[in-house]
Protein backbone atom coordinates (compact mmCIF):
# COMPACT_ATOMS: atom_id res chain seq x y z
CA UNK A 1 0.00 0.00 0.00
CA UNK A 2 1.43 3.79 -0.82
CA UNK A 3 1.16 6.19 1.73
CA UNK A 4 0.18 9.62 1.21
CA UNK A 5 2.88 11.93 2.93
CA UNK A 6 0.86 14.23 5.74
CA UNK A 7 1.64 17.65 5.62
CA UNK A 8 1.74 18.77 9.44
CA UNK A 9 0.26 21.70 10.94
CA UNK A 10 2.86 24.35 11.73
CA UNK A 11 6.04 22.23 11.24
CA UNK A 12 8.73 25.11 10.94
CA UNK A 13 7.31 26.58 14.22
CA UNK A 14 7.21 23.04 15.79
CA UNK A 15 10.92 21.98 15.17
CA UNK A 16 12.17 26.05 16.17
CA UNK A 17 9.89 25.42 19.17
CA UNK A 18 11.09 21.97 20.11
CA UNK A 19 15.29 22.97 19.77
CA UNK A 20 15.82 19.49 18.09
CA UNK A 21 19.43 17.87 19.32
CA UNK A 22 20.66 15.57 17.16
CA UNK A 23 21.10 13.06 19.71
CA UNK A 24 17.92 13.67 22.00
CA UNK A 25 14.84 11.33 22.22
CA UNK A 26 11.57 12.76 21.90
CA UNK A 27 7.94 11.97 21.87
CA UNK A 28 5.15 12.74 19.24
CA UNK A 29 2.56 11.91 21.28
CA UNK A 30 0.10 12.57 18.57
CA UNK A 31 1.11 10.60 15.38
CA UNK A 32 -1.55 10.77 13.33
CA UNK A 33 0.30 10.24 9.73
CA UNK A 34 3.95 10.70 10.97
CA UNK A 35 4.27 14.79 9.80
CA UNK A 36 5.99 15.79 12.71
CA UNK A 37 7.92 12.39 13.21
CA UNK A 38 9.09 12.51 9.89
CA UNK A 39 10.46 16.44 10.89
CA UNK A 40 12.20 15.12 13.60
CA UNK A 41 13.72 12.63 12.38
CA UNK A 42 15.32 14.90 9.42
CA UNK A 43 16.92 16.71 12.24
CA UNK A 44 18.71 13.77 14.20
CA UNK A 45 21.70 11.88 14.33
CA UNK A 46 22.14 8.29 14.41
CA UNK A 47 22.06 8.25 18.35
CA UNK A 48 18.48 9.89 18.31
CA UNK A 49 15.38 8.80 19.04
CA UNK A 50 11.65 9.14 18.36
CA UNK A 51 8.93 7.49 20.66
CA UNK A 52 5.32 8.21 18.76
CA UNK A 53 1.89 7.32 20.39
CA UNK A 54 -1.10 7.33 18.84
CA UNK A 55 -4.79 5.81 19.99
CA UNK A 56 -5.79 4.68 16.52
CA UNK A 57 -4.60 1.71 15.55
CA UNK A 58 -4.36 2.15 11.65
CA UNK A 59 -2.16 5.61 12.67
CA UNK A 60 0.20 3.17 14.21
CA UNK A 61 -0.19 0.23 11.24
CA UNK A 62 0.46 3.24 8.63
CA UNK A 63 4.01 4.11 10.24
CA UNK A 64 5.22 0.39 8.85
CA UNK A 65 5.34 1.89 5.51
CA UNK A 66 5.48 5.26 5.88
CA UNK A 67 9.26 4.33 8.04
CA UNK A 68 9.62 0.64 6.81
CA UNK A 69 13.77 0.94 7.96
CA UNK A 70 13.88 3.49 10.66
CA UNK A 71 15.33 1.51 13.57
CA UNK A 72 15.55 5.33 15.41
CA UNK A 73 11.54 5.71 15.24
CA UNK A 74 9.28 3.08 18.40
CA UNK A 75 5.10 3.61 18.02
CA UNK A 76 3.16 2.54 20.58
CA UNK A 77 -0.89 1.90 20.20
CA UNK A 78 -2.48 3.91 23.12
CA UNK A 79 -3.86 6.97 24.46
CA UNK A 80 -1.13 9.64 25.17
CA UNK A 81 -2.65 9.75 28.22
CA UNK A 82 -0.62 6.51 29.24
CA UNK A 83 2.40 8.50 28.27
CA UNK A 84 3.90 7.89 32.11
CA UNK A 85 3.48 4.50 32.06
CA UNK A 86 4.79 4.08 28.43
CA UNK A 87 7.89 5.52 29.33
CA UNK A 88 8.82 3.99 32.51
CA UNK A 89 8.08 0.46 30.39
CA UNK A 90 10.95 1.78 28.34
CA UNK A 91 13.38 3.72 30.81
CA UNK A 92 12.72 6.49 29.47
CA UNK A 93 11.37 8.69 32.07
CA UNK A 94 13.21 12.18 33.03
CA UNK A 95 14.86 11.69 29.45
CA UNK A 96 13.19 13.22 27.09
CA UNK A 97 14.07 16.28 25.40
CA UNK A 98 11.01 17.10 23.89
CA UNK A 99 7.54 16.08 23.32
CA UNK A 100 4.46 17.56 20.71
CA UNK A 101 1.30 17.26 21.27
CA UNK A 102 -1.25 18.25 17.84
CA UNK A 103 -4.75 17.77 19.51
CA UNK A 104 -8.05 16.72 17.56
CA UNK A 105 -9.02 14.93 14.93
CA UNK A 106 -6.50 14.27 12.23
CA UNK A 107 -7.44 15.13 8.30
CA UNK A 108 -7.06 11.47 7.35
CA UNK A 109 -9.75 10.69 10.25
CA UNK A 110 -11.83 13.57 8.88
CA UNK A 111 -11.10 12.24 5.15
CA UNK A 112 -12.91 8.15 5.60
CA UNK A 113 -16.54 8.00 5.71
CA UNK A 114 -16.67 4.90 7.79
CA UNK A 115 -14.90 6.68 10.56
CA UNK A 116 -17.93 9.12 11.12
CA UNK A 117 -15.91 12.29 12.02
CA UNK A 118 -17.01 14.15 9.06
CA UNK A 119 -20.69 15.52 8.27
CA UNK A 120 -19.83 16.12 4.79
CA UNK A 121 -19.16 12.11 4.40
CA UNK A 122 -21.87 10.20 4.57
CA UNK A 123 -20.99 6.88 7.03
CA UNK A 124 -22.22 5.14 9.86
CA UNK A 125 -21.85 7.49 13.22
CA UNK A 126 -18.68 6.45 15.01
CA UNK A 127 -16.13 9.25 15.74
CA UNK A 128 -14.10 6.64 17.97
CA UNK A 129 -10.40 7.72 17.83
CA UNK A 130 -9.72 3.89 18.49
CA UNK A 131 -12.39 1.91 17.13
CA UNK A 132 -11.42 -1.29 19.24
CA UNK A 133 -12.78 0.23 22.62
CA UNK A 134 -15.35 2.21 23.48
CA UNK A 135 -19.13 3.58 22.78
CA UNK A 136 -19.29 4.94 19.36
CA UNK A 137 -20.74 7.76 19.31
CA UNK A 138 -24.80 6.19 17.65
CA UNK A 139 -24.35 3.99 20.65
CA UNK A 140 -24.30 7.41 22.97
CA UNK A 141 -26.89 9.07 21.02
CA UNK A 142 -29.11 6.25 21.61
CA UNK A 143 -28.65 6.28 25.29
CA UNK A 144 -28.00 9.83 26.84
CA UNK A 145 -30.53 11.59 28.65
CA UNK A 146 -31.43 15.01 27.35
CA UNK A 147 -30.28 17.00 30.09
CA UNK A 148 -26.93 15.24 29.35
CA UNK A 149 -26.59 15.56 25.56
CA UNK A 150 -27.61 19.66 26.14
CA UNK A 151 -24.68 20.08 28.49
CA UNK A 152 -22.17 18.01 25.59
CA UNK A 153 -23.16 20.46 23.44
CA UNK A 154 -23.09 23.87 25.26
CA UNK A 155 -20.09 23.24 27.20
CA UNK A 156 -17.98 21.23 24.36
CA UNK A 157 -19.61 22.79 21.00
CA UNK A 158 -20.16 25.87 22.04
CA UNK A 159 -23.62 25.86 20.63
CA UNK A 160 -26.26 28.15 20.93
CA UNK A 161 -28.77 25.85 19.73
CA UNK A 162 -27.59 23.15 22.14
CA UNK A 163 -31.51 22.89 24.22
CA UNK A 164 -33.27 22.80 20.52
CA UNK A 165 -30.74 20.00 19.22
CA UNK A 166 -31.01 17.77 22.03
CA UNK A 167 -34.83 17.75 22.78
CA UNK A 168 -34.73 16.57 18.67
CA UNK A 169 -32.44 14.41 19.30
CA UNK A 170 -34.39 12.24 21.82
CA UNK A 171 -38.00 12.85 19.59
CA UNK A 172 -36.07 11.91 16.72
CA UNK A 173 -34.62 8.41 18.50
CA UNK A 174 -38.38 7.65 19.57
CA UNK A 175 -39.36 6.93 15.64
CA UNK A 176 -35.62 6.01 14.47
CA UNK A 177 -32.30 5.42 15.47
CA UNK A 178 -29.62 7.97 14.60
CA UNK A 179 -26.54 5.83 12.88
CA UNK A 180 -25.17 7.70 10.21
CA UNK A 181 -23.68 10.99 10.15
CA UNK A 182 -25.52 12.12 7.45
CA UNK A 183 -29.12 11.23 9.78
CA UNK A 184 -26.97 13.77 12.61
CA UNK A 185 -26.29 16.38 10.00
CA UNK A 186 -30.13 16.30 8.43
CA UNK A 187 -31.55 16.23 11.92
CA UNK A 188 -29.28 19.44 13.36
CA UNK A 189 -29.54 21.46 9.95
CA UNK A 190 -33.02 21.50 10.08
CA UNK A 191 -32.96 22.55 14.06
CA UNK A 192 -30.48 25.74 13.76
CA UNK A 193 -32.42 28.54 12.69
CA UNK A 194 -29.67 30.58 12.00
CA UNK A 195 -26.48 29.73 9.82
CA UNK A 196 -22.88 30.67 10.33
CA UNK A 197 -20.97 32.14 8.07
CA UNK A 198 -18.78 29.61 6.37
CA UNK A 199 -19.86 27.02 8.70
CA UNK A 200 -21.94 24.23 8.31
CA UNK A 201 -24.95 23.92 10.90
CA UNK A 202 -23.90 20.91 12.44
CA UNK A 203 -19.97 21.60 12.91
CA UNK A 204 -20.03 22.68 16.65
CA UNK A 205 -22.61 19.13 17.27
CA UNK A 206 -20.24 17.09 15.40
CA UNK A 207 -17.31 18.52 17.54
CA UNK A 208 -18.48 18.29 20.48
CA UNK A 209 -19.86 15.30 20.52
CA UNK A 210 -16.83 13.73 19.44
CA UNK A 211 -15.12 15.66 21.75
CA UNK A 212 -17.16 13.61 24.70
CA UNK A 213 -16.97 9.87 23.00
CA UNK A 214 -13.19 10.23 23.19
CA UNK A 215 -12.77 12.01 26.49
CA UNK A 216 -10.23 14.29 24.50
CA UNK A 217 -10.53 17.16 27.38
CA UNK A 218 -9.84 14.38 29.98
CA UNK A 219 -7.45 13.06 28.19
CA UNK A 220 -5.08 16.35 27.83
CA UNK A 221 -5.90 17.25 30.90
CA UNK A 222 -4.37 13.93 32.17
CA UNK A 223 -0.96 14.10 30.18
CA UNK A 224 -0.12 18.05 30.51
CA UNK A 225 1.74 17.18 33.98
CA UNK A 226 3.04 13.37 32.98
CA UNK A 227 4.23 15.96 30.12
CA UNK A 228 6.55 17.87 32.85
CA UNK A 229 7.71 15.08 34.61
CA UNK A 230 8.94 13.14 31.50
CA UNK A 231 10.72 16.00 30.17
CA UNK A 232 15.18 16.12 31.34
CA UNK A 233 16.07 19.87 33.00
CA UNK A 234 15.35 22.57 29.66
CA UNK A 235 12.98 20.02 27.82
CA UNK A 236 10.77 21.78 25.82
CA UNK A 237 6.50 21.19 25.76
CA UNK A 238 5.04 22.00 21.91
CA UNK A 239 1.22 21.93 22.33
CA UNK A 240 -1.01 22.50 19.37
CA UNK A 241 -5.04 23.37 20.10
CA UNK A 242 -7.66 23.65 17.49
CA UNK A 243 -10.22 24.48 20.22
CA UNK A 244 -10.71 27.10 22.72
CA UNK A 245 -11.25 24.71 25.32
CA UNK A 246 -8.38 23.05 24.87
CA UNK A 247 -6.53 26.06 24.61
CA UNK A 248 -7.65 27.29 27.63
CA UNK A 249 -6.29 24.41 29.70
CA UNK A 250 -3.29 24.20 28.27
CA UNK A 251 -2.42 27.90 28.73
CA UNK A 252 -4.02 27.74 32.24
CA UNK A 253 -1.62 24.74 32.39
CA UNK A 254 1.26 26.02 31.63
CA UNK A 255 0.65 29.44 33.54
CA UNK A 256 0.22 27.98 36.59
CA UNK A 257 3.58 25.65 36.55
CA UNK A 258 5.68 28.96 35.39
CA UNK A 259 4.30 30.49 38.64
CA UNK A 260 4.88 27.85 41.16
CA UNK A 261 3.37 26.41 44.39
CA UNK A 262 -0.20 27.85 45.31
CA UNK A 263 0.11 29.60 48.85
CA UNK A 264 -3.10 31.75 49.88
CA UNK A 265 -2.70 35.82 49.12
CA UNK A 266 -2.55 37.15 52.49
CA UNK A 267 0.99 34.37 53.31
CA UNK A 268 4.37 35.93 52.98
CA UNK A 269 6.18 33.69 50.95
CA UNK A 270 9.88 34.32 49.17
CA UNK A 271 10.27 33.98 45.55
CA UNK A 272 12.32 30.62 45.77
CA UNK A 273 9.57 29.06 48.23
CA UNK A 274 7.22 29.08 44.75
CA UNK A 275 9.23 26.37 43.19
CA UNK A 276 7.89 27.05 39.25
CA UNK A 277 8.03 23.67 37.35
CA UNK A 278 7.74 25.57 33.92
CA UNK A 279 8.82 28.94 31.74
CA UNK A 280 6.67 29.85 28.77
CA UNK A 281 8.56 29.97 25.93
CA UNK A 282 7.88 33.16 23.25
CA UNK A 283 4.03 34.27 22.30
CA UNK A 284 1.28 31.46 21.55
CA UNK A 285 1.73 30.94 17.82
CA UNK A 286 -1.04 31.24 14.77
CA UNK A 287 -0.04 29.77 11.55
CA UNK A 288 1.44 31.45 8.39
CA UNK A 289 -1.30 33.39 5.64
CA UNK A 290 0.73 31.29 3.64
CA UNK A 291 0.15 27.82 5.83
CA UNK A 292 -3.49 28.54 5.80
CA UNK A 293 -4.35 28.79 2.38
CA UNK A 294 -2.32 25.81 1.86
CA UNK A 295 -3.81 23.69 4.69
CA UNK A 296 -7.32 24.99 6.04
CA UNK A 297 -7.52 22.93 8.60
CA UNK A 298 -4.75 24.36 10.42
CA UNK A 299 -6.53 27.75 10.42
CA UNK A 300 -7.85 27.21 13.50
CA UNK A 301 -4.62 26.19 15.77
CA UNK A 302 -2.55 27.64 18.10
CA UNK A 303 0.81 26.73 19.15
CA UNK A 304 2.17 27.08 23.08
CA UNK A 305 5.64 26.36 24.39
CA UNK A 306 7.04 25.61 27.88
CA UNK A 307 10.37 24.72 28.76
CA UNK A 308 11.52 22.33 31.79
CA UNK A 309 12.76 24.40 34.25
CA UNK A 310 16.22 23.12 36.67
CA UNK A 311 14.90 22.79 40.02
CA UNK A 312 18.57 21.50 40.73
CA UNK A 313 19.99 25.09 40.41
Amino acid sequence: MVMQEHSPVMAGEVMRALNVQDSGTYVDATFGRGGHTRAILERLGPEGRVLAIDRDPESCAASRNLFPAETRLTVVHAPFSDLSKILHARNLAQRVIGIVLDLGVSSTQLDQPQRGFSFSRPGPLDMRMDPTHGETAAEWLARVEEKDLYRVLRELGEERFARRIARQVVQQRKKMSIRTTAALSKLVADVVPTRERSKHPATRSFQAIRMHVNGELDELESVLPQAVDALVARGRLVVISFHSLEDRLVKRFMRKAARGDSYPPDLPVTHDRLRPTLRKVGKPLRPTTREVTVNARSRSAILRTAEKLDLTV
